[in-house]
């Protein structure tokens, strides 16, 4: 499973990610086996429901190097060929893009460095890393456009970038080891930040409420990070695809029962000579049957026509030009064990025997299709990311209060421990290399996710 990769995301929620070529077709499948005693059921948690506020997707170009052949000069200067309109849309695209990604490499570079426990690996390789970003920095800064429409859009990116900089490097030597025999070192980085926030304090970037403010400031940087993500991060619009399967459904189930409902109408006339109580009664019992199983009897049937389908479509488009990228197809539905493929149910046979519980089974599937045969220059890849916040799943759980004790010589002591669930989740992605699986324990509790646990197969 090396194109995707699940990992957890926030303190109930995890993500996949994974790469996609030009052109390319990927099916990803995830099999949620969830316990019956977390109380998740089509009666407690509706799958549409919980599709459209906690499963969230996310497209943009990717590339795993640091020094990309994009980030050049020649991408963030004003040389231009073609009208202004054109340079300036030019200059925004280039200029986001070298901001997204440096933004992204320090990310990731940032949380590597930060698995590095001992000093003596940690600060040359965060020192390095602030020589890089230094580097870059004064790059972007060489190049600051004179023309005014376009210095809005660098003091934008510049302002975010540096702030986002100081900020990675004080989380750095915050979480970092400490050691006085790196005091040098220290002092280094500090200095980077220090040079930083003067830089931002001399270009008047942000106003003194706001900066005395860390709310409005925190704000303000998230708003500025989602404008340098304009022309990277593709644009998506949701479809619900059975829309129209759906009036025709109800419309056809609605015309059938008003002509039962008719006939019997139009038996009770002729039987009956004259307006009565008998017959009152009879046509408001007719009426009543009809309000009371019409919807019943469509559920049903639209849920035997629907099993199976795909539900909705995200396409994903380029935020600038709107020409379409990406496609995703979707499902979401709770499924039986008939209904697992026989490599995803021989996976999930192999748990342990005390693991074999009652187990409701929640199935979502997405095809993806890359619909463009060739990215921006510079650019191999797009990444897309799939987000699934558990917090519906914890609604029903037990705060799990309770008492362990265990005796020390004469005294008997006590502690309290916390009631844990685990859901058994196998992800499965098929695409022109074939067939991969891989099964996660999510271990949880009613505050956060406790584990995320790949399996050996």
């Amino acid at each position: 499973m090396n194109k995707v990769t699940l990992s957890q995301d926030e303190n109930l929620s995890f993500k996949i990610s994974h790469q996609l070529l030009p052109q390319e077709q990927q099916r990803i499948d995830l099999y949620f086996s969830l316990p019956v005693e977390m109380g998740i059921s089509p009666s407690t948690l509706n799958a549409e429901d919980y599709f459209y506020s906690n499963i969230k997707s996310h497209s943009a170009y990717y590339s795993a190097k640091l020094h990309l052949p994009l980030v050049r000069s020649r991408f963030i200067s004003q040389r231009f060929v073609g009208e202004k309109k054109e340079a300036q849309s030019d200059y925004r695209l280039n200029l986001n893009l070298y901001s997204y990604q440096l933004k992204i490499a320090l990310d990731a570079d940032i949380k590597q460095t930060l698995k590095l426990k001992s000093a003596e690996e940690f600060y040359p390789a965060a020192i390095e890393l602030a020589e890089q970003i230094r580097g870059l920095t004064k790059k972007l800064r060489r190049y600051t456009p004179s023309d005014n429409k376009l210095s809005s859009f660098f003091d934008n990116a510049d302002n975010y970038l540096s702030w986002h900089v100081e900020q990675s490097f004080l989380k750095l030597l915050s979480k970092g080891p400490k050691s006085s025999d790196f005091s040098g070192e220290r002092e280094f980085l500090f200095v980077l930040c220090k040079e930083e926030n003067n830089y931002r304090i001399a270009c008047k970037y942000n106003s003194k409420v706001t900066l005395d403010d860390p709310n409005r400031i925190t704000n303000k940087m998230l708003l500025l990070q989602r404008l340098i993500e304009y022309g990277v991060v593709f644009q998506k619009q949701t479809r619900y695809l059975d829309l129209n399967l759906k009036r025709i459904v109800r419309g056809g189930v609605t015309a059938v029962i008003m002509a039962f409902v008719m006939l019997l109408v139009l038996n009770a006339r002729s039987s009956f000579t004259e307006v009565t109580l008998a017959l009152i009664a009879f046509l408001g019992l007719i009426y009543g049957l009809r309000e009371t199983f019409k919807e019943d009897i469509t559920g049903l049937i639209w849920r035997k026509i629907q099993k199976g389908r795909p539900k909705w479509q995200n396409l994903f488009r380029h935020s600038v030009n709107k020409k379409r990228i990406l496609s995703e197809i979707l499902w979401l539905e709770y499924i039986t064990t008939q209904d697992l493929p026989k490599s995803v149910n021989a996976l999930f046979q192999q748990r342990r025997q005390q693991n074999k519980q009652a187990a409701r089974l929640l199935h979502f599937r997405c095809d993806n299709r890359v619909l463009t045969k060739e990215f921006l220059p510079g650019y191999g890849e797009i990444q897309q990311r799939l987000f699934f916040n558990l917090t519906p799943f914890v609604r029903f759980l037990k705060k799990g209060a309770g008492r362990l004790y265990s005796v020390d010589g004469q005294k008997v002591s006590s502690q309290a421990v916390e009631r844990r669930y685990q859901i058994n989740l196998i992800l499965r992605c098929v695409d022109q290399d074939g067939e991969h699986l891989q099964r996660f324990k999510i271990t949880l509790n009613r505050s956060e996710i406790v584990n995320i646990e790949a399996m050996e197969i």
